[in-house]
């Protein structure tokens, strides 16, 4: 972040300077959680369902905040120490970094969707590295507090930032967009991730558009060409489609599935014909892949760094990450989160994997409302039609995977719990085994992972 002042801060938020510190240094971070702080930093006070961040504002400042948002005055100020004053701090956040966003004058690219917004923005990080000098989203920071804070972290060496924005109710995305404000918008998706809060598939679409309300003067869309719900939309901006379909601006062809080592395949646009290796496996990698030399060319990179930032990519956390074992066991540590279409491709990226025995560990998929039963269940017959020799479900929603699964011709175990399950998945992890672990990230099964991994590196 570049020094702002006090004086700038209240400003940019509309806040009242209370108390302040005679001769305050400008400010070079902000930070919202008293516990990992920046000595020097803006202290912003969050309000959560069971805490209130102005309960620690005394200890932030005693740590080494320089000062404070506060929508509630501590009852005591400190006099080395600088306040101010605002009605909200999550809008006065917005409202920082907004201001902030606005002393850049470089491309901004804002990304959604139902599944794959991390790997599409990653893919997108990849790929543009090539040239360009990125800030991107860090982790999941694609909330309410966490696009703020990576607007603030924009500093003079950039020359291009990709934002990830997520939601799962209405206005969040138009929310997140009045800070980002893109020149080129990107929705990947429309599946039923969060349709328990958005009621159906045509609400998510919605939900989704609202990325178009802020897209600057003269933007760019980049759509994914082969969703159905995608194809009705017709915004009111250059739009260019990727994907498989003949209609696509950025058409992929030539697919070769190389399992667990990746993908290659052609993207061909008006500009220019790209021969692409993608170093992760799953068809559905083309998709990020083709939006990235769609935003490549945009942004005017060349076919040779548009192929080399490619096949750079490395996904983020748990997403498809291939963990290698002693006697060729394999984890497809797929475990930060979980939807039905993120579920249906992670199965199939294992039944193709080249090994002597698959197991599928599927545990719940929240925020599906309604749908959930008849979800889970079509997962465990999926993965009894395609072959897997064993599913394993854990969870309270799980058992209906476990209930397709058996109903479907497969092998399949229920656990109530992780912990219950971990003897078993140890014991089921064979040599010349591929064990997928997957659902949803409130499931935490990244737990999982790391236990079966200590069992089996040596």
């Amino acid at each position: 972040m570049q020094p702002m002042t006090i004086q700038e801060i209240a400003a940019a938020t509309g806040g009242v300077l209370q108390a302040p510190s005679q001769g305050a240094a400008p400010v070079c971070a902000v930070c919202t959680d008293s516990r990992k702080l920046t000595p020097g930093c803006l202290f912003v006070p969050w309000r959560g369902e069971k805490f209130d961040g102005h309960d620690f504002i005394d200890a932030a400042l005693s740590a080494g905040a320089a000062g404070c948002l506060c929508a509630r005055l501590p009852a005591v100020l400190q006099p080395d120490k600088f306040y101010i004053q605002v009605e909200d701090t999550r809008l006065a956040l917005r409202a920082l970094a907004s201001a902030y966003r606005d002393k850049f004058s470089i491309p901004f690219i804002q990304i959604t969707g139902s599944v794959g917004k991390t790997t599409t923005k990653e893919m997108l990080a990849a790929a543009l590295g090539a040239k360009l000098r990125v800030l991107k989203t860090p982790e999941n920071y694609n909330n309410d507090i966490g696009t703020p804070l990576t607007l603030l972290g924009l500093g003079p060496e950039h020359q291009v930032a990709v934002i990830e924005t997520g939601m799962n109710h209405f206005g969040e995305i138009r929310y997140l967009g009045e800070m980002v404000r893109p020149d080129i918008a990107v929705i990947s998706n429309i599946g039923d991730a969060h349709i328990e809060h958005l009621g159906s598939r045509q609400g998510i679409l919605e939900a989704k558009c609202e990325i178009f309300e802020n897209l600057r003067e003269g933007g760019v869309v980049i759509l994914n060409g082969d969703d159905p719900l995608l194809d009705t939309v017709d915004p009111p901006f250059r739009t260019i489609r990727c994907g498989q379909s003949a209609h696509c601006g950025a058409r992929v062809t030539e697919i070769a599935d190389h399992g667990v080592e990746g993908i290659s395949c052609t993207v061909v646009t008006e500009r220019d014909t790209y021969h692409l290796t993608i170093p992760a496996p799953g068809e559905h990698m083309v998709y990020s892949a083709s939006m990235a030399v769609a935003v490549g060319e945009l942004l005017g990179l060349s076919r040779e760094e548009i192929v080399r930032g490619v096949a750079q990519y490395e996904p983020s956390g748990s997403r498809m990450r291939v963990i290698r074992l002693p006697d060729e066991r394999v984890i497809l540590d797929d475990c930060y989160n979980a939807s039905p279409q993120s579920v249906t491709a992670a199965l199939e990226i294992l039944a193709k994997t080249e090994c002597e025995r698959k197991v599928a560990v599927l545990g719940d998929m929240g925020e599906l409302g309604a749908l959930a039963a008849q979800a889970h269940y079509n997962m465990g017959a999926l993965a009894a039609m395609l072959g897997i020799d064993l599913i394993v479900a854990i969870g309270e929603k799980a058992v209906k995977v476990a209930d397709g699964a058996s109903q479907s011709g497969g092998t399949a175990l229920h656990f109530e719990t992780k912990e219950e399950a971990l003897r078993t998945l140890i014991g089921q992890l064979d040599p010349g085994t591929a064990m997928l672990v997957k659902a949803s990230h409130a499931m935490h099964f990244g737990w999982i992972v790391e236990q079966l991994r200590s069992a089996y590196e040596t």
